[in-house]
């Protein structure tokens, strides 16, 4: 569901050798035994999930964005995201907790450790819609699951409740149409900018999901130019990918190569809710420093090529071996601290129902009021100017 990049297929660099099209590599995974049957007690349990999710969502954006989004923003815009960030991160440690600590999915960190608290561009594979909602478990291991965002289809800021969430922690909505895309993304990430916001840049170059039709046309357009014939990942587009490193470059301290692989099945969103699903998550990572990276575009294309050419290799390897190379790079998630999460988040949704149900009418209006200033936010891309000049806001102004 998540797209890191614009573009067509056109957006490839050619390449030397022409090869003939092999058949797609992961679709056997796709009948393999489910970690954990559907049974009556998992389809209440999701069904609980799905009322819990949003309504957190609901009354900590409806009682708490105002404030951290528009009121602090007048007087400081670090400050403003820092803390809308903070509590986005509370809402979002409860799906690592979720996979991790009720699913009991198994995640298996493999290849390079990742240093913690990073600013980082990581691109990885798409295999299925859920893939980009795994790296949250990596972010919150490395103090940044607060600062993570994505490059995301347009079309997700229509879901109710979410398209709020999105705007307010400042994710990037794309038409797929790079004539439109390519400036919205430059402007965007120029607000990202400022070194003392840390930054979780996620993107999928493949442009989308993986799926065996999807693979054959790829290999096919391969084929006739010349390209790598992939069996296990798509042909990576260029064009977003090369704009978020260009704005980027000078504030990075790594580039993040991401795998991710499963077993048995291939994970659906619903299969994460009710808990049948997936089994085990495998993340590998390789890190790149930014000074490696080409700068041109054709050279980076060419770069960005090869790299999915060897992510095509490992996820081959893992097919037959059935782990990536260099396994336990990553500790386990703290089980108290994650209960501690929960029982917050929770806490504070509970004040607030009540609060909107059963105290002042005030309150009502002020939810009223608050859901609508989201809404036309939301629906109009509007972000709070700084007017307040704060002596650590211009000293760093100058400094800058």
């Amino acid at each position: 569901m998540m797209n890191g990049s614009t573009g067509s297929l056109g957006d490839h660099v050619n390449g030397k050798q022409v090869q003939s099209v092999d058949p797609p590599g992961l679709s056997s995974f796709n009948n393999g035994p489910r970690h954990c049957p559907l049974n009556a007690l998992r389809r209440c349990r999701g069904v609980l999930c799905l009322v819990i999710m949003p309504v957190t969502a609901c009354m900590m954006m409806v009682y708490l964005a105002p404030a951290t989004t528009f009121v602090v923003r007048f007087f400081s815009v670090h400050y403003s995201r820092k803390w809308t960030c903070f509590l986005f991160g509370m809402w979002l440690a409860m799906f690592p907790f979720l996979f991790e600590k009720i699913n009991r999915t198994r995640f298996v960190f493999s290849g390079e450790k990742v240093p913690p608290k990073e600013c980082v561009l990581l691109f990885a594979n798409h295999r299925t819609e859920v893939d980009w909602m795994y790296l949250w478990d990596l972010a919150l291991r490395k103090g940044r699951l607060q600062s993570i965002k994505y490059i995301l289809k347009k079309s997700l800021m229509k879901l109710p409740i979410f398209n709020w969430a999105f705007h307010i922690i400042e994710f990037i909505p794309v038409e797929r149409n790079w004539e439109v895309d390519e400036p919205l993304i430059r402007r965007r990430l120029s607000e990202l900018k400022n070194p003392k916001d840390p930054l979780w840049l996620a993107v999928f170059p493949e442009g989308t999901d993986y799926t065996e039709k999807k693979c054959i046309k790829s290999q096919e357009y391969a084929a006739e130019h010349g390209l790598p014939i992939l069996k296990n990942v798509l042909l990576p587009k260029i064009k977003g990918f090369n704009c978020c490193l260009q704005e980027l470059r000078s504030n990075l301290d790594a580039v993040y190569d991401i795998t991710i692989a499963y077993k048995h099945r291939l994970p659906t969103f619903m299969d994460n809710v009710y808990g049948v699903d997936p089994s085990e998550v495998h993340v590998h990572t390789k890190i790149i420093q930014v000074s490696d990276i080409p700068t041109a575009e054709d050279e980076v294309s060419s770069w960005l090529t090869e790299r999915f050419r060897l992510k095509d290799e490992l996820l081959s390897d893992f097919l037959a071996q059935g782990h990536f190379p260099n396994e336990g790079t990553e500790e386990d998630l703290s089980t108290l601290k994650c209960v501690a999460n929960f029982v917050a988040v929770i806490g504070m949704t509970a004040v607030f129902i009540y609060l909107t149900l059963f105290s002042s009418v005030w309150f009502r209006v002020f939810a009223a009021c608050s859901a609508s200033f989201l809404t036309y936010a939301t629906l109009y891309s509007v972000h709070a100017p700084q007017i307040v000049c704060l002596p650590e806001a211009g000293a760093h102004a100058k400094k800058a």
